[in-house]
C-alpha cells in the first residue's frame, strides 16, 4: 500500500428501505449513526474502525442475500449468550450458536434485507497463536 493513499474505508450493504435499516443498525444493534444523507446513504459505526455503509438497492445492486455477499462480523467484549439475549429483546433472530471449538463461538443473523451478520466470541488463547498481530486491543 502506498503511504497516505487511503484515509479510511467501509463495507457497503444494499438495503430496500433506509429508515428501517437505520433503525435496525442503531436501535437493535446499538451502532452509532455517523452520517445520513436522506434516503441516499447512511454510515453506521462500531468502535475500532468498522463503518457499515447503507445504500439503497438498485438494478445493479439488489438488497439482501446474493452469492458472494460478505458477512459482517461483530467481535464481542463479553459473552455471546448475554449479547444474544440483549439483541433478541430488540427483535434480532439468531440461527443458533456455532461452537467453532478452538476459534470461539459464533451466532449468525440477518438484517431486515437479508444481509448476513454474525457475533463472534473469540478464544484469544487460540487466536493469538496465529501469525501477525490481531488488532483487538
Amino acid at each position: 500500500m502506498l503511504e497516505g493513499m487511503f484515509r479510511s474505508g467501509n463495507v457497503t450493504i444494499y438495503i430496500s428501505e433506509m429508515d428501517r435499516a437505520v433503525r435496525f443498525y442503531t436501535e437493535a444493534l446499538g451502532l452509532k449513526l455517523a452520517y445520513r444523507f436522506g434516503d441516499h446513504w447512511a454510515s453506521v459505526e462500531l468502535g475500532r474502525g468498522l463503518t457499515i455503509g447503507l445504500h439503497p438497492r438498485g438494478d445493479a445492486s439488489p438488497a439482501g442475500e446474493r452469492k458472494g455477499t460478505p458477512a459482517i462480523g461483530l467481535e464481542l467484549e463479553g459473552s455471546i449468550g448475554e449479547a444474544m439475549k440483549t439483541l433478541e429483546s430488540r427483535g434480532v433472530r439468531f440461527e443458533g450458536v456455532a461452537d467453532e471449538g478452538k476459534a470461539g463461538k459464533f451466532a449468525h443473523f440477518h438484517d431486515p434485507d437479508g444481509n448476513l451478520l454474525y457475533l463472534a466470541e473469540l478464544n484469544w488463547g487460540h487466536v493469538n497463536q496465529g501469525e501477525g498481530k490481531y488488532q483487538h486491543e
